[in-house]
């Protein structure tokens, strides 16, 4: 199921959409929330790598390594979603409902830190408070399609599991 989805969501880079609206973080949410052990760390880091290896050999504009430290800050950035979403894992019914949108933005929060600041490391704004202030001010309307996409996201990810177990659930039920 989970190798399903890397792919899909990996396809997904691939589609037109608007700047920073992806389903990475949604799916590392998902798989810290439902995944086991170390694994659950390798589902964001397969989705961006197998994505940037093909859209850097293809050579698609937003896809592939353009910069090391700043790859290596959206990568650490996609990362830290899942010890996020372990936060999920003893939420239930309509706890749960309001867990996953609020999992969800301090994704896109934590997200938008680290990667901005992969920024700065990478030399595109000054190592100064001027610096600091220009890169992270020149993110926010980023941010915004990080945060809609990312919330929209994780309520297909998370709804669409749950109305699955919920089917499932039924039909085993309906076999006793």
């Amino acid at each position: 199921m989970f190798y399903l989805m890397i792919l899909a969501v990996a396809a997904s880079r691939f589609l037109p959409h608007p700047p920073n609206v992806a389903c990475v973080a949604a799916l590392g949410l998902f798989a810290g929330s439902y995944m086991s052990g170390r694994r659950a760390y390798l589902v964001p880091i397969a989705v961006m790598g197998f994505s940037d290896v093909v859209g850097q050999m293809l050579g698609i504009p937003g896809l592939g390594f353009y910069n090391l430290a700043a790859m290596a800050m959206v990568y650490l950035g996609m990362v830290s979603s899942v010890p996020i979403g372990r936060l999920l894992r003893n939420a239930s019914g309509k706890s749960r409902l309001w867990k996953v949108p609020a999992a969800s933005l301090a994704a896109s929060t934590v997200f938008f830190a680290v990667s901005n600041f992969g920024l700065i490391l990478a030399g595109w704004y000054p190592l100064t408070v001027a610096g600091f202030v220009a890169c992270y001010v020149n993110a926010i309307p980023f941010f915004g399609f990080t945060i809609a996409g990312d919330l929209c996201f994780s309520a297909v990810i998370f709804g669409a599991w749950e109305l699955s177990q919920v089917r499932f659930r039924a039909t085993a039920v309906a076999r006793v």
